[in-house]
């Protein structure tokens, strides 16, 4: 079978575009092949900052003929359908098609159209140019006569004169070859704006720039790796890796492995060259996190520590070079340093800087007032100039400010919950986001809380409030680690709440694929917080308060009143007790925010918490439990998250059971008898009556059914789901027995209605604990 060699040599491919451009390259090749009539055994693509390369195995060398039959109109219809079939099936007049008949709809033209089967190489150099001139870049350029006086233009698609092509830098050869292992390739011969397909290709274009002349891939990436050209981005990777390590044990260092780096770096250079260059020792008073992130954005270098050092680093970093220099790269080496330790100045000057006081600290008493901050400090400087600068969050949302009085009200209410400090929750809640005015987070915005957390600890804060100016943000993904810390998971959980019942108020909730406030990462987060660290309260008071405070806004009228009555309302509800007699109390001020308070509609936290039981749903079923298990325990109302995850892990030990398949089949039968009669209009009493019992079956199942459901019910009254299960348990016998012995569909009215009302407590004692119905089985 023969093999398609497919090359498209740039002047340059940024990195971060390869390996997408490769992927598509080889996907559009061969859904193409394959619509065409082909097929392939094998295909893997390659790329390297200079070159898309495509290896196809094992392709058919001829498309099969193919048969094909149109059906046309009948023979009595009008001149135009007649006419408009014969365009379709390419035929010049009703001659050449046949007549076909049919019973009942009489005779009709048909169209027997033949296509033979058409070479390898003639589909795939019709294939190609199409390829090249539509490839999805995210952003190309063109170039030639056809692209104006300038000649060389970026993202238009026509040019002056007509279309020219559009790639993401000039391509400057292509390569197809094609052929079986056996004989001599040839070249796939096609055009594509003046460049013509052949089969040679350069090599390094500062090693070996000369053309090289190839048949097949593998003397292909033989004979490039000989002109210092690696075109496998995964062995790059592999070299460069292996390199670095070995270069920083040689110097009794630890290479600080980075696998985003290494991607980057990969598609940088053909021919990877690892050296040290090194920095001055007194830089290394910067957090290692910022010595990092400025070594890696600006020159893409990997940075070491010493020899089993767990956080400190040491002043030698990893360059990845693209040449062999002939001083075995110690310019190349030194360069690098010069630009690193500029670069350092910079952060090592934004570090003191962030330490030292502001110079407006006079203009921001009133915020510091407002906050309890302490404007001797430097952190609690930053958040006092956040809220005084009136920074945005959300153009309907408000401001930072807003924002921070907000959650850092519920992270206070929440405390209790969690087992935190309520001072301590509010004091981290405050700084949380101080570290946004900081001179280093605004050079490296992805240092955002960790900064928080160093300049937290530099001012002598609680330990948990500097963590949790951290880990506030957890979790980012799937894979993230979870707050564990008490007061961080305060701050947390108030931080994601207050974003997720701000977006619901305003009504921008997740639609579709578009999530542009990350809203479903940040309702998963919620989800893991709360099941990873057990915490067993109720979600919903809290939407119901945090929606409140979006709707009314930062209130000018009795500020301490609305935060008393929302925060007693975050504990038991709207309203409970406690928050009813604020509002009693409150009416005498008659503030513009108390009938929204009154009369809040509940609609906006309904969504939200069928939102937050949709993404638990998403988490129970990647952690394996069985979708039916969970619609079976999942009410609408359901709101306390960990008590679902128990009843779910219950049922399905339960349902796992033999007495719990039995049940299932048991309680299945009676729900389909009831909903049978139920839909015929069949009479079901109001409530069972033992008078009217024939059988001992029927007492033993009465029996059963009162004893199990008051069991069962105390059992979910102490979040014990095992002891309802077991409870339930109880039922197997005597409804088998029931079935058994006993016929429902009595011809006495008085006691048929008698056994579906029995039938009927059965199905509420079940739905106690799960609606028995949506379980498969």
């Amino acid at each position: 079978m023969p093999d398609l060699l497919l090359e498209l040599r740039s002047e340059e491919i940024p990195a971060r575009m390869q390996r997408k451009a490769a992927s598509d390259l080889k996907k559009m090749v061969t859904d193409g092949l394959v619509e065409a009539g082909l097929t392939y055994e094998a295909a893997r693509e390659y790329w390297s900052p200079r070159r898309l390369t495509l290896d196809l195995r094992g392709v058919t060398a001829r498309s099969k003929d193919v048969r094909e039959e149109i059906k046309g109109p009948s023979t009595k219809a009008p001149p135009q359908a007649v006419e408009g079939f014969l365009r379709k099936a390419g035929l010049s007049d009703t001659s050449q098609a046949h007549v076909h008949s049919d019973p009942k709809k009489g005779d009709f033209y048909v169209a027997h159209i033949a296509k033979p089967g058409r070479a390898a190489e003639e589909i795939i150099a019709d294939l190609v140019p199409g390829i090249i001139r539509a490839f999805p870049w995210p952003k190309s350029m063109r170039w030639g006569p056809a692209s104006g006086p300038k000649g060389l233009r970026y993202g238009a698609t026509e040019g002056r004169g007509g279309e020219t092509l559009r790639w993401v830098r000039p391509l400057q050869s292509i390569v197809c070859t094609f052929g079986p292992e056996t004989e001599e390739p040839v070249v796939v011969d096609f055009e594509v704006d003046g460049i013509r397909s052949g089969n040679v290709t350069y090599g390094h274009r500062f090693h070996a720039p000369g053309a090289i002349t190839v048949r097949r891939f593998d003397d292909y990436a033989a004979k490039l790796e000989a002109a210092r050209v690696i075109v496998d981005a995964d062995r790059r990777k592999e070299i460069i890796l292996a390199d670095a390590k070995n270069l920083a044990f040689a110097n009794g260092l630890d290479l600080v492995e980075d696998e985003g780096l290494l991607e980057e770096v990969s598609g940088l250079v053909e021919w990877p060259v690892v050296l040290l260059g090194t920095f001055e020792e007194d830089f290394l008073s910067i957090p290692a996190e910022v010595i990092r992130l400025t070594i890696r954005a600006n020159q893409k270098c990997f940075v070491t520590r010493p020899q089993g050092a767990a956080d400190a680093l040491s002043n030698r970093f990893v360059v990845t070079a693209n040449i062999e220099a002939k001083d075995g790269g110690k310019e190349i080496a030194h360069g690098n340093g010069k630009v690193v330790r500029a670069r350092l100045s910079d952060a090592l000057y934004f570090w003191k800087t962030d330490q030292a006081d502001l110079p407006d600290l006079d203009t921001l008493k009133a915020s510091a007032e407002k906050f309890g901050l302490d404007l001797k400090k430097p952190l609690d400087q930053r958040m006092a100039r956040l809220d005084r600068l009136g920074v945005t969050f959300h153009a309907k949302l408000g401001t930072q400010g807003e924002r921070v009085t907000r959650f850092a009200q519920l992270a206070e209410d929440l405390a209790p919950l969690v087992g935190a400090d309520p001072a301590l929750a509010r004091r981290a809640a405050v700084l949380a986001k101080a570290d946004l005015q900081t001179e280093v987070v605004g050079e490296f915005p992805e240092l955002q809380g960790a900064m928080g957390r160093k300049y937290a600890a530099l001012q002598g804060e609680h330990p948990s409030v500097a963590a949790a100016l951290e880990e506030h943000y957890k979790p980012q993904g799937p894979s993230d680690r979870v707050p564990t810390d008490p007061v961080s998971v305060a701050v947390a959980l108030a931080d994601k709440l207050d974003t997720l019942t701000g977006f619901w108020a305003i009504d921008e909730k997740p639609t579709g694929s578009k999530d542009p406030y990350a809203l479903r990462r940040a309702a998963l987060g919620l989800v893991r917080i709360v099941l990873e660290n057990e915490l067993n309260f109720s979600i919903d008071p809290l939407n119901d308060v945090q929606v409140l405070r979006h709707q009314v806004g930062p209130s000018a009228a009795a500020p301490q009143k609305l935060n008393a009555i929302l925060s007693a309302a975050a504990k038991g509800g709207l309203f409970g007790d406690g928050a009813r007699a604020l509002v009693a109390d409150t009416k005498a001020d008659a503030p513009d925010w108390l009938p929204l308070v009154e009369n809040h509609d509940p609609a906006i936290s309904d969504d939200l918490r069928a939102f937050l039981q949709d993404r638990l749903k998403v988490y129970l079923r990647d952690s394996g439990k069985r979708h039916d298990i969970i619609d079976a325990v999942m009410t609408p109302e359901a709101c306390n998250l960990l008590a679902i995850v128990r009843r779910v892990e219950a049922l399905g030990s339960f349902l796992d059971s033999e007495d719990g398949k039995n049940l299932l089949a048991g309680t299945k039968r009676a729900a389909n008898i009831l909903a049978a009669e139920e839909k015929k209009g069949t009479v079901v009493a109001d409530a069972v009556d033992p008078a009217l019992f024939r059988t001992d079956e029927e007492r033993a199942l009465d029996a059963a059914v009162n004893q199990a459901e008051r069991e069962a019910g105390q059992a979910i009254q102490n979040e014990d789901f095992s002891g309802a299960m077991k409870a339930l348990s109880a039922l197997r016998e005597p409804v088998d027995s029931f079935f058994e012995g006993v016929l429902v569909n009595d011809e006495d009215a008085g006691v048929r209605a008698n056994r579906l009302a029995l039938l009927a407590r059965i199905r509420a004692a079940t739905s106690q604990v799960a609606d028995f119905s949506k379980i498969a089985g």
